[in-house]
Protein backbone atom coordinates (compact mmCIF):
# COMPACT_ATOMS: atom_id res chain seq x y z
CA UNK A 1 0.00 0.00 0.00
CA UNK A 2 0.86 3.75 -0.14
CA UNK A 3 3.15 4.61 2.38
CA UNK A 4 1.41 6.84 4.99
CA UNK A 5 3.66 6.96 7.49
CA UNK A 6 6.65 5.31 9.88
CA UNK A 7 6.77 1.93 9.72
CA UNK A 8 4.57 1.28 6.71
CA UNK A 9 5.45 -1.30 3.93
CA UNK A 10 4.36 -1.24 0.33
CA UNK A 11 2.16 -4.45 -0.56
CA UNK A 12 5.34 -4.81 -3.06
CA UNK A 13 7.62 -5.13 0.12
CA UNK A 14 5.41 -7.25 2.14
CA UNK A 15 5.08 -9.95 -0.70
CA UNK A 16 8.78 -9.79 -1.01
CA UNK A 17 8.63 -10.33 2.78
CA UNK A 18 6.54 -13.40 3.01
CA UNK A 19 6.10 -14.31 -0.78
CA UNK A 20 2.21 -14.45 -0.03
CA UNK A 21 -0.51 -12.43 -1.20
CA UNK A 22 -2.70 -10.72 1.99
CA UNK A 23 -6.27 -10.88 1.64
CA UNK A 24 -8.73 -10.58 3.90
CA UNK A 25 -12.31 -12.05 3.49
CA UNK A 26 -15.44 -10.46 5.20
CA UNK A 27 -16.43 -13.54 6.84
CA UNK A 28 -16.01 -17.34 6.54
CA UNK A 29 -17.75 -18.29 2.90
CA UNK A 30 -15.60 -15.40 1.41
CA UNK A 31 -12.67 -16.63 3.43
CA UNK A 32 -13.21 -20.33 1.94
CA UNK A 33 -13.44 -19.51 -1.78
CA UNK A 34 -10.30 -16.71 -1.43
CA UNK A 35 -8.85 -19.82 0.05
CA UNK A 36 -10.09 -22.22 -2.43
CA UNK A 37 -8.82 -19.60 -5.84
CA UNK A 38 -5.71 -18.38 -3.87
CA UNK A 39 -4.03 -21.71 -2.88
CA UNK A 40 -0.47 -21.24 -2.20
CA UNK A 41 -0.05 -17.94 -3.27
CA UNK A 42 -2.37 -16.06 -0.39
CA UNK A 43 -2.57 -15.56 3.03
CA UNK A 44 -6.42 -14.97 4.13
CA UNK A 45 -7.68 -13.68 7.23
CA UNK A 46 -11.34 -14.21 8.09
CA UNK A 47 -12.50 -10.97 9.90
CA UNK A 48 -15.43 -12.58 11.73
CA UNK A 49 -14.41 -15.27 14.58
CA UNK A 50 -15.24 -19.05 13.72
CA UNK A 51 -18.24 -19.75 14.13
CA UNK A 52 -20.09 -16.25 14.83
CA UNK A 53 -23.01 -14.82 13.22
CA UNK A 54 -21.81 -11.99 10.84
CA UNK A 55 -25.16 -10.24 10.19
CA UNK A 56 -24.83 -8.10 13.24
CA UNK A 57 -21.24 -7.91 13.16
CA UNK A 58 -18.84 -4.77 13.19
CA UNK A 59 -15.31 -4.26 12.72
CA UNK A 60 -13.05 -3.11 15.11
CA UNK A 61 -9.44 -1.14 15.23
CA UNK A 62 -7.26 -4.61 14.68
CA UNK A 63 -9.89 -5.04 11.93
CA UNK A 64 -9.97 -1.65 10.00
CA UNK A 65 -5.31 -2.29 10.57
CA UNK A 66 -5.68 -5.98 8.91
CA UNK A 67 -7.48 -4.04 5.97
CA UNK A 68 -4.66 -1.01 6.34
CA UNK A 69 -2.28 -3.90 5.65
CA UNK A 70 -4.04 -6.21 2.40
CA UNK A 71 -3.43 -6.64 -0.84
CA UNK A 72 -6.77 -7.76 -1.36
CA UNK A 73 -10.25 -6.94 0.21
CA UNK A 74 -12.67 -10.02 -0.71
CA UNK A 75 -16.64 -9.30 0.69
CA UNK A 76 -19.81 -10.58 -0.76
CA UNK A 77 -21.51 -7.36 -0.93
CA UNK A 78 -25.63 -7.59 -1.81
CA UNK A 79 -26.42 -5.88 1.45
CA UNK A 80 -24.73 -8.88 3.86
CA UNK A 81 -21.88 -6.73 4.76
CA UNK A 82 -23.51 -3.30 5.96
CA UNK A 83 -19.93 -1.15 6.82
CA UNK A 84 -17.98 -1.71 3.98
CA UNK A 85 -18.78 1.36 2.34
CA UNK A 86 -17.57 3.58 5.97
CA UNK A 87 -14.98 1.71 6.66
CA UNK A 88 -13.32 1.56 2.75
CA UNK A 89 -13.69 4.94 2.70
CA UNK A 90 -11.22 5.28 5.71
CA UNK A 91 -8.94 3.31 4.94
CA UNK A 92 -5.29 4.94 3.67
CA UNK A 93 -4.37 2.22 1.82
CA UNK A 94 -5.16 3.02 -1.71
CA UNK A 95 -3.47 -0.02 -3.86
CA UNK A 96 -6.23 -1.98 -1.69
CA UNK A 97 -7.80 -4.13 -4.55
CA UNK A 98 -11.70 -4.88 -3.11
CA UNK A 99 -13.27 -7.28 -4.44
CA UNK A 100 -17.51 -7.40 -4.65
CA UNK A 101 -17.77 -11.26 -5.49
CA UNK A 102 -21.40 -10.86 -5.82
CA UNK A 103 -21.45 -8.63 -8.86
CA UNK A 104 -22.51 -9.77 -11.96
CA UNK A 105 -24.97 -12.16 -10.04
CA UNK A 106 -28.56 -11.68 -10.41
CA UNK A 107 -29.99 -10.28 -7.31
CA UNK A 108 -33.45 -11.19 -5.93
CA UNK A 109 -34.87 -8.35 -2.88
CA UNK A 110 -33.12 -8.17 -0.43
CA UNK A 111 -31.58 -11.53 0.47
CA UNK A 112 -27.61 -11.34 0.60
CA UNK A 113 -26.96 -15.16 0.63
CA UNK A 114 -26.31 -15.54 -3.19
CA UNK A 115 -23.65 -18.61 -2.97
CA UNK A 116 -26.10 -21.39 -1.64
CA UNK A 117 -26.77 -21.66 -5.41
CA UNK A 118 -23.75 -23.32 -6.56
CA UNK A 119 -23.82 -21.68 -9.85
CA UNK A 120 -23.51 -18.29 -8.17
CA UNK A 121 -20.74 -19.35 -5.96
CA UNK A 122 -19.34 -20.09 -9.11
CA UNK A 123 -19.77 -16.43 -10.51
CA UNK A 124 -18.16 -15.33 -7.13
CA UNK A 125 -15.48 -17.19 -7.54
CA UNK A 126 -14.61 -15.81 -11.02
CA UNK A 127 -14.58 -11.95 -9.26
CA UNK A 128 -12.37 -13.08 -6.60
CA UNK A 129 -9.66 -14.77 -9.11
CA UNK A 130 -10.16 -11.88 -11.28
CA UNK A 131 -8.97 -9.34 -7.75
CA UNK A 132 -6.13 -11.76 -7.37
CA UNK A 133 -5.09 -11.46 -10.86
CA UNK A 134 -5.12 -7.70 -10.53
CA UNK A 135 -3.22 -7.60 -6.86
CA UNK A 136 -0.74 -10.47 -8.30
CA UNK A 137 -0.54 -10.53 -11.93
CA UNK A 138 2.41 -13.12 -12.12
CA UNK A 139 0.61 -15.56 -10.25
CA UNK A 140 -2.16 -15.27 -13.23
CA UNK A 141 -2.28 -18.67 -14.21
CA UNK A 142 -2.43 -20.82 -10.78
CA UNK A 143 -5.63 -18.59 -10.15
CA UNK A 144 -6.88 -19.37 -13.68
CA UNK A 145 -6.06 -22.93 -12.90
CA UNK A 146 -7.60 -23.24 -9.10
CA UNK A 147 -10.78 -21.19 -10.85
CA UNK A 148 -11.23 -23.29 -13.36
CA UNK A 149 -11.32 -26.57 -10.78
CA UNK A 150 -13.59 -25.25 -8.38
CA UNK A 151 -15.72 -23.97 -11.31
CA UNK A 152 -16.24 -27.55 -12.67
CA UNK A 153 -16.86 -28.59 -8.84
CA UNK A 154 -19.84 -26.03 -8.45
CA UNK A 155 -21.05 -27.13 -11.97
CA UNK A 156 -20.85 -31.07 -10.66
CA UNK A 157 -22.93 -30.10 -7.49
CA UNK A 158 -25.19 -27.88 -9.24
CA UNK A 159 -25.90 -31.09 -11.32
CA UNK A 160 -26.57 -33.14 -8.33
CA UNK A 161 -28.53 -30.78 -6.85
CA UNK A 162 -31.16 -31.04 -10.28
CA UNK A 163 -30.88 -34.73 -10.07
CA UNK A 164 -31.61 -35.19 -6.73
CA UNK A 165 -34.49 -32.43 -5.79
CA UNK A 166 -35.84 -32.88 -9.36
CA UNK A 167 -37.02 -36.44 -8.07
CA UNK A 168 -39.08 -35.29 -5.01
CA UNK A 169 -42.59 -34.21 -5.40
CA UNK A 170 -42.70 -32.31 -2.30
CA UNK A 171 -41.29 -28.97 -2.61
CA UNK A 172 -42.03 -27.09 0.61
CA UNK A 173 -39.49 -26.06 2.72
CA UNK A 174 -39.95 -24.16 5.62
CA UNK A 175 -37.05 -22.48 7.08
CA UNK A 176 -36.61 -20.49 10.54
CA UNK A 177 -35.62 -17.35 8.30
CA UNK A 178 -35.56 -16.83 4.82
CA UNK A 179 -32.14 -17.33 3.94
CA UNK A 180 -32.14 -20.19 1.12
CA UNK A 181 -34.19 -18.22 -1.08
CA UNK A 182 -31.43 -18.84 -4.28
CA UNK A 183 -31.27 -21.81 -3.65
CA UNK A 184 -34.93 -22.72 -3.58
CA UNK A 185 -35.27 -20.53 -6.66
CA UNK A 186 -32.46 -22.49 -8.80
CA UNK A 187 -34.24 -26.06 -7.72
CA UNK A 188 -37.46 -25.23 -8.11
CA UNK A 189 -38.67 -25.38 -3.74
CA UNK A 190 -40.97 -23.43 -2.90
CA UNK A 191 -39.33 -21.07 1.09
CA UNK A 192 -41.44 -20.61 3.55
CA UNK A 193 -39.59 -18.36 6.25
CA UNK A 194 -40.55 -18.34 10.14
CA UNK A 195 -38.80 -14.96 10.62
CA UNK A 196 -37.47 -12.79 7.57
CA UNK A 197 -34.27 -12.18 6.14
CA UNK A 198 -32.65 -11.03 9.38
CA UNK A 199 -32.68 -13.69 12.07
CA UNK A 200 -33.06 -11.35 14.59
CA UNK A 201 -36.80 -10.79 13.72
CA UNK A 202 -39.36 -12.33 16.02
CA UNK A 203 -42.93 -13.56 14.20
CA UNK A 204 -45.60 -12.66 15.64
CA UNK A 205 -48.57 -15.25 16.94
CA UNK A 206 -50.21 -14.59 13.68
CA UNK A 207 -47.40 -15.63 11.63
CA UNK A 208 -46.68 -18.71 14.03
CA UNK A 209 -50.09 -19.47 13.72
CA UNK A 210 -49.95 -18.82 9.75
CA UNK A 211 -47.13 -21.52 9.15
CA UNK A 212 -48.45 -24.20 11.42
CA UNK A 213 -51.55 -23.97 9.01
CA UNK A 214 -49.40 -24.27 6.28
CA UNK A 215 -47.17 -27.55 7.80
CA UNK A 216 -50.63 -29.39 8.70
CA UNK A 217 -52.13 -28.46 5.36
CA UNK A 218 -48.82 -29.73 3.19
CA UNK A 219 -48.33 -32.21 5.57
CA UNK A 220 -45.01 -30.55 6.73
CA UNK A 221 -42.21 -33.29 8.44
CA UNK A 222 -39.36 -31.25 8.99
CA UNK A 223 -38.90 -27.62 10.28
CA UNK A 224 -35.48 -26.45 9.35
CA UNK A 225 -32.91 -24.28 10.92
CA UNK A 226 -29.68 -23.05 11.16
CA UNK A 227 -26.56 -23.51 12.80
CA UNK A 228 -25.82 -20.12 14.15
CA UNK A 229 -29.61 -19.09 14.21
CA UNK A 230 -30.92 -20.39 17.93
CA UNK A 231 -33.64 -23.58 17.51
CA UNK A 232 -36.21 -22.23 19.58
CA UNK A 233 -38.90 -20.99 16.99
CA UNK A 234 -38.08 -23.83 14.52
CA UNK A 235 -38.43 -26.13 17.41
CA UNK A 236 -41.51 -24.96 18.98
CA UNK A 237 -43.97 -25.24 15.46
CA UNK A 238 -42.20 -28.48 14.90
CA UNK A 239 -43.55 -30.11 18.24
CA UNK A 240 -46.86 -28.12 17.09
CA UNK A 241 -47.47 -30.31 14.26
CA UNK A 242 -45.60 -33.53 15.12
CA UNK A 243 -42.08 -32.75 13.03
CA UNK A 244 -38.90 -32.80 13.03
CA UNK A 245 -36.22 -30.17 12.96
CA UNK A 246 -33.02 -30.49 10.66
CA UNK A 247 -30.34 -28.20 10.19
CA UNK A 248 -29.70 -26.49 6.57
CA UNK A 249 -26.22 -24.62 6.99
CA UNK A 250 -25.89 -20.82 5.84
CA UNK A 251 -22.34 -21.34 5.45
CA UNK A 252 -21.55 -17.63 6.98
CA UNK A 253 -19.74 -19.27 10.09
CA UNK A 254 -17.97 -22.49 10.53
CA UNK A 255 -16.57 -23.54 13.65
CA UNK A 256 -12.26 -24.33 14.36
CA UNK A 257 -13.44 -27.48 14.60
CA UNK A 258 -15.26 -28.12 11.77
CA UNK A 259 -12.46 -26.21 9.30
CA UNK A 260 -9.90 -28.69 10.97
CA UNK A 261 -11.74 -31.45 9.68
CA UNK A 262 -11.81 -30.58 6.07
CA UNK A 263 -15.26 -29.03 5.88
CA UNK A 264 -15.81 -26.61 2.95
CA UNK A 265 -18.19 -25.18 0.66
CA UNK A 266 -18.42 -28.58 -1.50
CA UNK A 267 -19.02 -30.82 1.66
CA UNK A 268 -21.56 -28.87 4.18
CA UNK A 269 -23.44 -28.50 0.47
CA UNK A 270 -23.70 -31.83 -0.23
CA UNK A 271 -24.78 -32.61 3.68
CA UNK A 272 -27.48 -30.05 3.17
CA UNK A 273 -28.36 -31.69 -0.18
CA UNK A 274 -28.28 -34.59 1.74
CA UNK A 275 -30.58 -33.52 4.81
CA UNK A 276 -33.11 -31.57 2.17
CA UNK A 277 -34.03 -35.06 0.31
CA UNK A 278 -34.22 -37.53 3.71
CA UNK A 279 -36.62 -33.99 4.49
CA UNK A 280 -38.56 -33.85 1.74
CA UNK A 281 -38.58 -37.62 0.08
CA UNK A 282 -40.78 -38.74 3.34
Amino acid sequence: MLVTGCGKESSMERKKANGKVQVVASFYMMYDLAKKIGGDQVEVKDLVPAGTEPHEWEPGARDVASLEDADVFVYNGAEMEHWTDTILNTLDNKELVVAEASKGVKLTGSDPHVWLAPLNAKKEMENIKDALIKADPKHRTVYEENYKKNAEKCEKLDERYKRTLGQIKRKEVITAHEAFGYLCRAYDLKQIGIEGIQSDSEPDAARMKEIIQFAKKHDVGTIFFEELVSPKVAETIAKEIGAKTAVLDTLEGMSDEDQKAGADYFSVMEENLRTLKKALDN
